[in-house]
């Protein structure tokens, strides 16, 4: 781990840690106290002897009780070795007081043995026992015999050493078999060896220690060796002979027995809460020597036989048979400890081996590459398949610096990205993704994607390319945001660029300006030479745009043949002058457009009707396209072919005229003016009908069919948001189409009917508060209709609407058995994410795709990826304005499943519908043509739009 990732690791300084470093302080005062007592005599051989022995006494009491309230505060396998101290420590302070009996309230010698030399004795192997439960315990049988033959070593040798030195007089004196000296010598005897024994567990436990509760143990651990000292000090003979209480060697055992006291309050003081600390995070940095320890132990022990060994013979005495019994001993375990160290390594080597084989295979064989850079940033290993992917050797990238493999562009964001990664904790964050441009051996930039590893601390990488997919998802972008036809800005970039204008740090500028373009005689041209001269036209008519606006100017297709443009604004705040700069380049644009257009062999002349709204303060992208709308509208009513200013008084003029006849759509939901028309939803494969697609009209006075669009548009497509009164308005006729829509399916089932009802609704309407939680789900259960039946064609390209909010309503539905489709796909700029968040069962490709399928081979392409999309995600598909059976068989061909328009039939009232699904099939163009079968509505008749490029119509005056 890096030093930031560590830092982020380190507790953060509290209270606790001022009351800790208060107990240490505490500790250190009253250990160096009584060492300097000690040391002086303490004033008197009477308070000496109390201080020597209940003094003692006292500190093994508190160590005592420190140790079995520790105890009981924690809930794991360390608590029994903390009631073994709390024991030992209980027999040192009785053995203590035994001996201030005899001293200080008898005032006579302690016999030899008392009492308290059996108490003294019993401190041992408690400790023993408490050391041995805090050591790591070993995973398999070799390491518990390893485990006991590193105990011997130690013991052993510390035996022959001790033995050499002292315990040899100690034995022969108990051989010679003076009266009264066989217990003094075995208790002389018995504490060395538990010493040695308790000397062993603790160089044993401190390279074997457990790592919870360090802290703790530690403390613990340095307690009992310098308790340890103490007593081998005091079996000496040097000191055993003189040796009285209240002595220097008495601070030896008062302050082990201190030290033992605090162990618990360190680990508490560590842990506030009274719970083990978590393992503390080490820096990776080396140590050699200390990590070398472990595996010299054995042989330093064997040294220390050696010195007891040489000790006898350079003495010039005879090799006592306890020495060269446990000397041979010694040796026999190292042998036996050094076979089965040398067993384990050879197995260790041979899984070793075929782990590392198993994983160069991976490695080797992997698809991605997977690459190694040290923490310098050079690769230090670059696998085989680097040559497949970035058309580069292995071993040509092997010692090149990553960063100069990396685009220039993308250099800075994949530093920084390193950087914030290493220096997070791992824990929370193993691994990151970085996504950059990577240099390939044609010299080409290649995406890729790279899923980053920390690695001793370097990285590793596990890339792979992406730039297919980072094509296709730029191209899909691209036709979200462009006119399939002239590749121009559609309505959605537009109405953002505008939004951008009028809120970015142009915010101020009313110099910037909007203008609504429609070519005036178009539609004569669609009914004279045909669509396809149509759409001719219309991209010239964009090429020109496009070259007529300036560089930072943006010139779209909003639909038909109505364009736009946004003029940015220089800041010029003369509106005189501003005016007079637009009005010229309205009418340059207006001049160009007008230009005959060489179409089909001839010339073909249609004129330019231009709007012109400014960006005043505080206006909103809605009203400053309205305007330039309105604007436009008066251009063609005042003669076409010229440019308008919009004036306020238009729109009193258009509100003047909305109001009249205003009362006829409010009320035509009451007076039964709508009507239901159903268009046939039919399987590319084999013709049969699949679904209806509900479509509502209007009935005019005249007996003529509209849609209700234009007043709906108004409600729910508005970039100010709709006001309280147009949303009532609008949200009538959508719950009177889902509801009619769902009655006459209902009643279609009980006439033997079950085909599935397929109703647009916006995904702003399906949230809208006016509609009932639960409407759907109440009016499928109310008329019986199974689960299936209603396909719910739903746009999610409003940016307004909240899509986590979407997203859980339409998973409640689709719980319910409601199939989603996802309307317009191909046009919304929201559609990548739709299809990635929601429960998308069908994609219904917009009607500019399909226009114009067959003559563009750009469009083909588009439509065939988005085709290629829904398939690999297991949707269907269904293509809306399938008009031609050329179309059918283009569309057949890229892989979608279902087609609607009227290649098969148009909007059908209920008796042509049923008569339709009686027969259940249409007929599907094959090798050639087919006649187109069209269906009319009963009731008047019907106008239908061919196409997406139908000129705008002129509003009444």
């Amino acid at each position: 781990m890096s030093a930031p990732g560590a830092a982020l690791l380190t507790r953060s300084p509290s209270s606790g840690g001022g009351r800790g470093l208060a107990a240490q302080l505490l500790l250190a005062v009253v250990s160096g106290g009584y060492a300097v007592g000690a040391a002086l005599g303490w004033g008197s051989e009477e308070l000496a002897e109390v201080m020597g022995d209940f003094g003692l006494s006292a500190a093994g009491l508190l160590a005592a009780v420190s140790c079995y309230h520790y105890a009981r505060t924690i809930d794991r396998r360390e608590r029994p070795a903390w009631l073994m101290f709390a024991f030992s420590s209980l027999m040192g302070a009785l053995g203590n007081a035994i001996w201030g009996w005899y001293e200080v309230v008898l005032d006579q010698d302690v016999p030899e043995p008392s009492l308290a030399d059996f108490t003294f004795l019993c401190f041992a192997p408690p400790a023993i026992v408490g050391l041995l439960v805090l050591a790591k315990r070993p995973v398999t049988r070799a390491g518990w015999v390893c485990l006991g033959l590193d105990s011997w070593l130690i013991g052993g040798s510390l035996l022959t050493l001790s033995w050499s030195l002292a315990l040899a007089n100690a034995a022969r004196t108990a051989q010679s078999g003076a009266t009264g000296s066989v217990p003094r010598t075995a208790l002389s005897l018995a504490y060395p060896l538990l010493d040695i024994a308790l000397v062993s567990m603790v160089l044993v436990l401190h390279f074997r220690r457990s790592a919870n509760n360090r802290s703790a143990v530690n403390t613990a651990i340095a307690a009992l060796a310098l308790t340890v000292l103490s007593d081998a000090l005091f079996t000496s003979p040097l000191l055993n002979t003189t040796y009285r209480s209240g002595e220097i060697l008495d601070a030896g055992w008062f302050a082990g027995s201190l030290l033992l006291a605090y162990a618990p309050w360190g680990a508490l003081r560590a842990d506030p809460d009274g719970r083990a600390a978590p393992p503390r995070v080490e820096r990776p940095h080396s140590r050699p020597i200390t990590g070398s320890l472990p595996a010299l132990t054995p042989y330093l022990a064997a040294a220390v036989c050696t010195l007891g060994i040489l000790y006898n013979v350079v003495d010039g005495r005879k090799v006592d048979r306890m020495v060269v019994f446990t000397g041979c001993t010694v040796v026999l375990a190292l042998v036996i400890r050094q076979g089965i160290m040398l067993l384990d390594n050879i197995a260790l080597t041979q899984e070793l081996a075929q782990k590392e084989n198993h994983f160069r295979s991976l490695v080797q064989g992997s698809s991605d590459v997977i690459m190694i850079a040290a923490p310098t940033g050079t690769l230090r290993y670059v696998s085989p398949a680097a040559a497949g992917v970035y058309g580069r050797d292995a071993e040509e990238l092997v010692g090149t610096e990553l960063a100069a493999l990396i685009h220039p562009d993308d250099l800075g964001r994949v530093v920084h990205e390193v950087r914030r990664f290493l220096a997070a904790p791992p824990a929370e964050e193993p691994t990151t993704r970085i996504e950059c441009r990577f240099q390939s051996g044609g010299g080409e930039w290649l995406n890729v994607e790279s899923t980053v590893n920390r690695h001793q601390g370097g990285l590793i990488l596990n890339s792979r390319d992406v730039t297919e997919r980072v094509r296709l998802q730029a191209q899909l972008q691209h036709s979200a945001e462009h006119d399939p036809l002239t590749d121009l800005p559609n309505r959605a970039l537009f109405t953002r660029r505008v939004r951008q204008a009028l809120t970015g740090r142009r915010a101020g500028d009313h110099s910037t300006a909007v203008l609504f373009i429609d070519l005036d005689g178009f539609k004569a041209v669609n009914d004279t030479i045909g669509h396809q001269a149509g759409d001719e036209l219309l991209v010239e008519a964009a090429r020109r745009l496009q070259e007529a606006v300036r560089a930072g100017d943006t010139a779209a297709r909003l639909g038909g043949d109505e364009f736009a443009a946004l003029i940015t604004g220089d800041g010029s705040r003369d509106r005189s002058a501003r005016e007079y700069q637009v009005h010229e380049i309205a009418e340059r644009l207006r001049t160009t457009l007008s230009r005959p257009y060489r179409i089909a062999g001839g010339d073909v002349r249609v004129a330019a009707s231009i709007g012109v709204a400014f960006a005043d303060s505080g206006i909103t992208p809605s009203d400053l396209m309205r305007n330039a709308d309105l604007a436009m509208y008066r251009a063609k009513a005042g003669g076409k072919d010229r440019v308008e200013l919009y004036d306020p008084r238009m729109q009193a003029a258009a509100t003047a005229r909305k109001a009249e006849p205003g009362g006829r759509p409010r009320t035509a939901l009451q007076e039964g003016e709508f009507v239901l028309l159903h268009q046939p939803v039919v399987s590319l494969e084999g013709g049969e009908v699949t679904a209806v697609a509900a479509q509502p009209r209007w009935r005019s006075a005249q007996g003529i069919l509209f849609t209700p669009a234009e007043f709906l548009r108004v409600a729910e497509h508005g970039e100010g948001g709709p006001s309280r009164q147009d949303a009532a308005r609008a949200a009538e006729p959508g719950r009177w189409l889902l509801e009619e829509a769902l009655e006459q399916a209902a009643e279609r089932l009980r006439a033997g009917h079950e085909v599935p009802v397929a109703v647009r609704m916006t995904a702003q309407r399906l949230l809208d508060r006016s509609l009932p939680s639960g409407s759907v789900e109440a009016l499928l259960n109310g008329l019986g209709l199974p689960s299936g039946s209603l396909v719910l064609e739903i746009s999610a390209s409003d940016p307004r609407v909240p899509f986590d909010d979407l997203e859980r309503r339409l998973t409640a539905l689709h719980r319910l058995g409601v199939r989603i489709a996802l309307d317009g796909f191909g046009s919304g700029y929201a559609a990548i994410s739709a299809l990635r968040r929601l429960p998308v069962d069908l994609l219904k490709l917009d009607r500019g795709l399909v226009e114009g399928l067959v003559e563009s081979a750009r469009l083909r392409k588009i439509t065939a990826g988005l085709l290629r999309i829904a398939n690999d995600l297991g949707m269907q598909s269904v293509a809306e304005g399938v008009d031609l059976p050329e179309q059918v068989l283009a569309l057949r061909a890229m892989g979608c499943t279902h087609g609607q328009g009227m290649a098969f039939s148009g909007p059908l009232d209920e008796y042509r519908l049923r008569r339709t699904l009686v027969r259940g099939t249409f007929p599907v163009p094959g090798g050639s043509a087919l006649p187109a079968l069209a269906g009319g509505a009963s009731g008047g008749s019907m106008v239908l739009r061919r196409g997406s490029n139908n000129e705008t119509p002129v509003p009444p005056a």
